[in-house]
């Protein structure tokens, strides 16, 4: 009977660290995330927004995304001055 108390116990103990640290593993770890979340807080395809937006801001030294969720890239040059294959504005 004390056996079985002793695995039950660690069998908890295992599952509450193990999702401790998953869920420490998949926090927003990137200065960009929350960034980029406001920003494409409106989008029509918000999956693309976050996506573009995130390369982006990973990309500028000082990892700057405009604020609202439109216009404004006056704020971040390196943001505003990227160019996709096409010549056309490559950040959302």
């Amino acid at each position: 009977m004390k056996m079985k108390l002793v695995v039950v116990q660690f069998f908890i103990i295992s599952l509450l660290l193990s999702s401790s640290l998953f869920m420490l593993s998949n926090a927003d770890s990137s200065p960009c995330n929350g960034k980029c979340n406001a920003r494409c807080s409106k989008a029509g395809r918000q999956d693309r927004c976050l996506k573009y937006c995130n390369i982006c801001c990973e990309k500028c030294d000082d990892h700057c995304v405009p604020s609202g969720t439109y216009g404004n890239k006056d704020e971040c040059p390196c943001y505003r001055d990227m160019k996709n294959s096409k010549g056309e504005p490559k950040c959302p």
